[in-house]
């Protein structure tokens, strides 16, 4: 399973090749709902050169079917009702495909795991090894473009140097031509000269012009064959620039969009901008001059027309020179600065485009104005579709107007829009359980670029990341969560802007743990035990085992659409109030491990039954949104802190006001761990205002706990909890619950816990010979029961 959870990540040509995998011979929707169980077998067991193995081979595949056929009935639901057919349907024809042959059932699932660990393998080498193998990797990647690069700059160098022969001998040929018409016309005049000398000057003539003709005639023949050497050369080296452009724009610059995507939700910074840039502006370069060589030859050809299929070549190859000059400046006009994703009307933000090919086809002669204008979802299906020629807007940006700039320092030309603002949008009619928070608009930057001094105009449009307008800071936590989804599980080249309803678990608890880390400034995210509570709240399951998650599915409705079982709030509220608390006031203690966090109320008590009294540990609360609590051995739980109290007192200041905290758990020293962020007391002199005030100090206090306890109760009277106290009492004088050593005797002091908690109608949370219960115990032996204070 966790190879799948990986080979899901592949990108680029790697998860091409992955799906290529996968077809009719063995579909992938068995490897995905089957992957955990596929990963299990022991494929590698099965010797597939030997017969005698088919039996083992026969098994598997049984296993394998009735497998399937077991999740297909596990199936329930609108949506489980297909996908159930579907897997049946899949084991009956793995079943006929294979119930003869089981061993190439075997070898085809070997292939495809051995290939899928291959891939995985140099994924992980390129992206998460060390950082000289990535380093490595990188540069690996670099020297080859740049190697082709280098084959393009000799292939255009080449073709050049051919052109300039063909010109030398075509304007030969045009001489000699020209030779050959002064020979006739001097046999045309010959005609007035005596018969004696006009035989003779004939003669000589004829004998020239036959040389000359028959010398023009092969010299035609051989610039046809420059000619068509040239084209053929040409068309050669356009397809390199196609690869390379292919390459750079539908890989790289794919990436780099990617990565830029991520990065809105705390992934690394996309960067590597300007290695794009040189890239695309060597591939304007080359393909500039590869347009003006094409456009020498039409001139040569215009000039000395000769028969053959040149002049359809030629308009050919000025076709697809153009369409690569196209699509290189269409698709360099990109974002790099993105409009803010959750964007609030009425308030300034900020953009910025780019052209990656910079001043090299002197774009920025006529600098171009970009305008910007919101879409909607619809709307921009339409504009890729070529659906509409113009662009609707769903609302008014204010100072949506720029003009290009280009920066001779730096070579780029870029438009930055500083001071936009949305004033006002337009929203369309939602669908079944769909929030405005759930609406989907964009930024649509566009301009015209003139080419070549007008020679060439192209008009390009760019769509910025998907968008949700808010008019309320409330709406925030809802709007990121549909960014966030977005975000993380967007594929490129979709439809506007379609993502899956349902993922993996896994593949979730990435999007969140890098979420988490960006908060947090630190590598310190998620653990696994953190991911594994995080299921649990989100499957309402008990299973502490991060295997039993793996194949879990969440919905976008489970995320964020349908409260938790007996909350009022969605599991990314509650996930997000977390966030939002630690990032403004915890985000210190969490980095130096003071913070358990993702811990129920069951765990944190069995994890401090066994330690010392004063023992404490912080968890985050269940029942309120960004609220974080102390849980220790008296009180197990206080009321959960929030944003707004730790805006008053701090943590570190709070957890030193209570002087029965004594150790973090484990058994670190609550000192130790948070003295340094304690605020310093003020002495007199400071406390002590220039008017004569003296100003007062905030000090959290926590009750007594046996009086904190029982001023809880309200079913029992006073005198009955008094009389019950005194027969307790009674029962130490009477020394009942001692052992021989003049000790309490355990299972009697149980005995009269479990009676007290009677009374009480209230477990009181032991073990009995904790602190609290001691302290009692303690308290009645010696007859001061005037220590309850019986006057509360």
């Amino acid at each position: 399973m966790a190879m799948w959870i990986q080979a899901q990540q592949l990108q680029g040509e790697a998860l091409h090749q992955m799906q290529a995998l996968y077809g009719q011979h063995f579909p992938i929707e068995v490897r995905h709902y089957l992957a955990q169980w596929i990963e299990n077998q022991p494929w590698d067991s099965v010797e597939l050169d030997n017969p005698a193995e088919e039996a083992k081979a026969k098994r598997l595949l049984d296993n394998l079917v009735a497998e399937l056929q077991r999740k297909a009935q596990l199936q329930s639901g609108e949506d489980g009702f297909l996908l159930k057919i579907k897997l049946g349907h899949y084991a009956n024809q793995l079943k006929s495909t294979y119930d003869r042959c089981p061993l190439e059932l075997v070898r085809c699932i070997k292939h495809i795991l051995h290939s899928e660990q291959r891939l995985v393998q140099e994924a992980t080498n390129a992206s998460s090894g060390s950082e000289g193998q990535t380093m490595d990797s990188l540069s690996q990647r670099h020297q080859q473009i740049n190697q082709a690069f280098e084959e393009l700059r000799l292939a255009t160098q080449e073709t050049e140097n051919e052109l300039r022969k063909l010109q030398h001998s075509q304007e030969y040929f045009i001489i000699q031509y020209q030779e050959n018409l002064r020979i006739q016309a001097q046999l045309s005049s010959l005609s007035s000269l005596p018969p004696a000398e006009r035989t003779q000057r004939e003669t000589t003539l004829q004998s020239k012009r036959t040389t000359v003709e028959a010398w023009l005639a092969r010299e035609a023949s051989t610039l046809q064959k420059y000619r068509l050497d040239l084209s053929a050369q040409h068309q050669k080296t356009l397809g390199l620039l196609r690869k390379q452009q292919t390459l750079i724009l539908d890989e790289e610059l794919i990436q780099w969009k990617r990565r830029q995507q991520l990065a809105g939700n705390g992934g690394p910074h996309e960067g590597g901008l300007d290695v794009l840039q040189s890239w695309c502006e060597k591939l304007a370069d080359l393909i500039w001059q590869n347009r003006q060589q094409i456009r020498r030859c039409e001139h040569l050809t215009q000039q000395l027309p000769l028969p053959g299929p040149m002049e359809e070549l030629l308009s050919k190859l000025n076709s697809d020179i153009t369409d690569i000059i196209s699509a290189l400046v269409t698709s360099t006009f990109i974002i790099e600065k993105q409009p803010p994703q959750v964007l609030k009307t009425q308030t300034k933000f900020a953009a910025t485009v780019r052209l990656l090919v910079g001043g090299k086809l002197n774009v920025h002669m006529n600098p171009p104005q970009v305008k910007a204008v919101i879409v909607s979802e619809q709307q921009a299906k339409a504009l890729l579709k070529n659906e509409s020629t113009h662009s609707e807007s769903s609302g008014e940006i204010l100072n949506n107007n720029c003009v290009m700039e280009y920066h001779q320092t730096t070579g780029t030309l870029s438009a930055h829009f500083r001071n936009m603002s949305l004033k006002r949008i337009k929203r369309s009619d939602r669908r079944g359980a769909e929030s405005v928070t759930e609406e989907k608009f964009t930024v649509l930057f566009e301009s015209q670029f003139s080419v070549a001094g007008n020679e060439l105009v192209f008009h390009v449009k760019t769509l910025s990341l998907p968008v949700v307008v808010i008019v309320h800071g409330s709406q925030d936590n809802n709007a990121t969560a549909t960014v966030l989804w977005d975000n993380a599980f967007a594929e490129p080249g979709r439809v506007p802007f379609v993502v899956p309803d349902k993922v993996l678990w896994p593949q979730l608890c990435e999007a969140l743990d890098m979420k988490y880390k960006a908060e947090m400034h630190s590598g310190r995210g998620l653990s696994e035990d953190n991911l594994v509570f995080l299921a649990q709240k989100a499957f309402t399951s008990s299973s502490s085992n991060p295997e039993d998650y793996h194949n879990m599915t969440m919905s976008w409705a489970q995320f964020n659409r349908e409260s938790l079982p007996g909350r009022n709030f969605t599991f990314w509220q509650w996930f997000d109030g977390v966030v939002e608390l630690m990032k403004k006031h915890l985000k210190p203690h969490w980095n130096d491990g003071a913070i358990l966090g993702f811990v129920n109320k069951q765990q944190a008590q069995d994890m401090l039954m066994s330690k010392p009294n004063g023992t404490f540990l912080l968890r985050f609360s269940d029942s309120e949104i960004g609220g974080i609590t102390i849980a220790w051995r008296l009180v197990w739980n206080l009321l959960p802190y929030t944003t707004k109290d730790f805006s008053i007192r701090s943590l570190a200041d709070r957890i030193s006001d209570l002087n029965h905290l004594l150790f973090l758990y484990p058994d670190r020293p609550k000192d130790e761990v948070f003295a340094k962020y304690y605020t310093p007391p003020l002495c007199m002199y400071q406390a002590k205002a220039v008017d004569g005030y003296v100003k007062p100090q905030i000090k959290q206090v926590v009750p007594d706990f046996f009086i904190f306890y029982f001023t809880q109760l309200h079913v029992m009277s006073l005198t009955t909890i008094k009389m019950s106290l005194l027969n307790v009492s009674a029962l130490v004088r009477n020394d009942t619950m001692l052992d021989a050593d003049g000790d309490f005797d355990l299972e009697d002091t149980m005995d009269v816990a479990r009676h007290v908690e009677e009374l009480l109608r209230r477990p009181m949370v032991s073990p009995i010979l904790s602190y609290t219960s001691h302290s009692l115990w303690t308290a009645i032996r010696l007859q001061d029961v005037s220590c309850l204070n019986w006057s509360f």
